[in-house]
């Protein structure tokens, strides 16, 4: 007689816990919120309503895929679209138009998620699809930075005034033959960048914020400290040799932790269940490779910044990653 029964497994991660995936996300959430209040205190309104804008639409589309070609239930309760509309619009300029916003959530929503199958099949962080796909077809928009108007300085009702990002004014500046110390002369002092007042991605600017955020996840054990410590010491180490070897040619390691997304890169996308390795050393690995190439683009590539595009291709190699890294098993004679 046959046996007509089947085992479903549900996409990664498979992990047994009190954690759900709800409380996972909200706490997610709750670690945003530092980041979130510097972006409204540096860009005001628009922050808010670029937020609310990626938000609603990753919540819209997650809800019309899934209906018409899914049908899973729950989903929109499971929080990952929330999640993903807030990274995105966290990597996004507070100026853009609000229809490439709803643009970039579909691309999120439709290609770097349900395009696989869901939550826990996607190799590819979903708000990262998002925002490269923004930046390739709508380079000039994505790279219109309003510069920071505090909120009690008039910046929350006042126009907006554009201007470059610290790592655009450094590409510029070394690519037509300025030296490091006329570069830096341009630049606002380090502790501006610590605390935000530069321009940038929304939820970008705030070092302290995000590294208060990051605390907050490594103390609720949503993240390991694992691929935040590979990325961003391994981008400061590799930085530091170039400096060291050529001081007036390439920024400090200071500089580049500091500056761009390479703190929320390393804290809040990299470190994505799904779609980073499982055990301690692919972690390590992983980071490693996101610090490394970040570094490369940023000083030998066409982009000033390389956060997303070396998350997304390690991303890629996670599979090989895992593959590499298994942890030893139990009861397997010798």
């Amino acid at each position: 007689m046959a046996n007509n029964n089947k085992w479903v497994i549900s996409g990664a991660p498979h992990v047994h816990g009190p954690e759900s995936v709800t409380k996972i996300m909200w706490g997610v959430v709750i670690a945003l919120i530092p980041a979130f209040l510097v972006s409204f205190y540096f860009f005001g309104l628009r922050a808010l309503l670029v937020t609310f804008v990626t938000v609603v639409s990753c919540l819209f589309f997650e809800v019309l895929i899934n209906a018409l070609f899914f049908k899973r239930p729950g989903t929109l309760r499971d929080g990952s679209a929330m999640i993903t509309g807030l990274l995105l619009a966290l990597n996004l300029p507070a100026g853009i138009p609000l229809w490439m916003a709803a643009v970039g959530a579909l691309i999120a929503i439709g290609i770097g998620k349900w395009a696989y199958g869901g939550l826990g099949s996607n190799p590819f962080n979903p708000a990262l699809v998002g925002r490269v796909f923004l930046l390739i077809s709508f380079p000039v928009a994505m790279t219109t930075w309003t510069l920071p108007r505090p909120l009690f300085g008039g910046g929350f009702l006042a126009d907006a005034v554009t201007g470059p990002t610290p790592l655009a004014i450094a590409k510029e500046g070394l690519k037509a033959g300025q030296s490091v110390g006329d570069v830096m002369s341009q630049l606002p002092a380090y502790s501006d960048l610590f605390f935000g007042n530069m321009a940038g991605s929304i939820g970008e600017i705030s070092a302290i914020a995000l590294l208060i955020g990051g605390i907050y996840m490594l103390c609720r054990k949503i993240i390991t400290w694992h691929i935040p410590v590979a990325f961003l010491g391994s981008a400061f180490v590799f930085a530091g040799i170039l400096w060291c070897c050529a001081p007036d040619k390439f920024m400090d390691p200071v500089f580049h932790l500091l500056t761009g997304g390479m703190m929320l890169g390393a804290i809040f996308m990299a470190t994505d269940m799904v779609t980073s390795p499982m055990t301690a050393g692919g972690k390590l690995l992983f980071g490693c490779g996101c610090g490394v190439l970040t570094i490369l683009i940023r000083t030998f590539g066409a982009y000033p910044e390389g956060v997303s595009f070396a998350i997304l291709i390690m991303n890629a190699f996670v599979p090989l990653i895992n593959r590499a890294c298994k942890p030893e098993r139990f009861a397997l004679a010798k």
